[in-house]
């Protein structure tokens, strides 16, 4: 009896982890649909919001470390019920980086002020959404223990660099037509930087979701998505 009652207070945590998880996870996918936003409109007090909500995002993570911790040192767990504790860590840092960098995008916002002008908003906007396209469908798989959505995240990485190139050329050319676009192309190349940076994040996520719910890595070397079969949505 009383080992039935262990497994069930352990099985317990274990969800309350995850929850844990994707609370973290979905606060990072509004810092990013508000920065996003921000941008669009130039609203300076929404990305100071954002800048704000990154101390919870922190908070969160330090709590999820504590609480692992406490598990691995009280319930040693074994297979998937260790592999489950690692991922809610791994993953856990990676959210909090998705913080920081949203954070930093809006920080650069605030730096820009009024000199914000509408050259590269469409590409900002396309990006922005496509990694949080990219960070919520990785977050399902994480939550229904999807192992091919997390491939799926996996390959579309592909599409986070294909924005983060055309931004870089377009703000470039910019640049280069007139001089009074390099310190505004400069700030635009930071943002193009931490969005795709937050897809790397997603990227590692969706490893991490893999190995947790299969016990087997993804290949080192990302394959063209031809050559796993699959085409790309557009």
């Amino acid at each position: 009896m009383v080992q039935g009652h262990t497994v069930k207070a352990f099985t317990s945590e274990l969800n309350a982890l995850t929850h844990d998880v994707l609370r973290m996870g979905g606060l990072a996918e509004a810092m990013i649909s508000d920065m996003a936003t921000a941008f669009a409109e130039g609203d300076l007090e929404l990305a100071q919001r954002v800048i704000g909500a990154d101390r919870e995002v922190d908070e969160l993570e330090a709590r999820i470390e504590r609480e692992i911790m406490r598990l691995l040192a009280l319930r040693q767990p074994v297979a998937q019920d260790l592999r489950s504790i690692i991922a809610a860590l791994k993953v856990s840092n990676d959210l909090e980086r998705i913080g920081d960098l949203s954070k930093n995008v809006c920080k650069r916002l605030i730096e820009m002020g009024d000199d914000l002008t509408s050259v590269g908003k469409g590409s900002v906007e396309r990006m922005s959404r496509a990694v949080r396209l990219q960070l919520k469908s990785v977050l399902d798989a994480y939550s229904t223990e999807n192992p091919q959505e997390a491939i799926d995240v996996w390959l579309n990485d592909e599409e986070i660099d294909e924005h983060y190139n055309s931004m870089f050329r377009e703000v470039l050319t910019y640049m280069m037509e007139d001089p009074r676009m390099i310190s505004m192309g400069a700030h635009l190349l930071f943002i193009a930087k931490n969005l795709e940076r937050i897809g790397d994040h997603c990227t590692n996520i969706a490893e991490v979701v893999h190995f947790y719910v299969t016990g087997d890595e993804l290949p080192l070397t990302r394959p063209k998505v031809s050559e796993m079969g699959r085409t790309k949505e557009a």
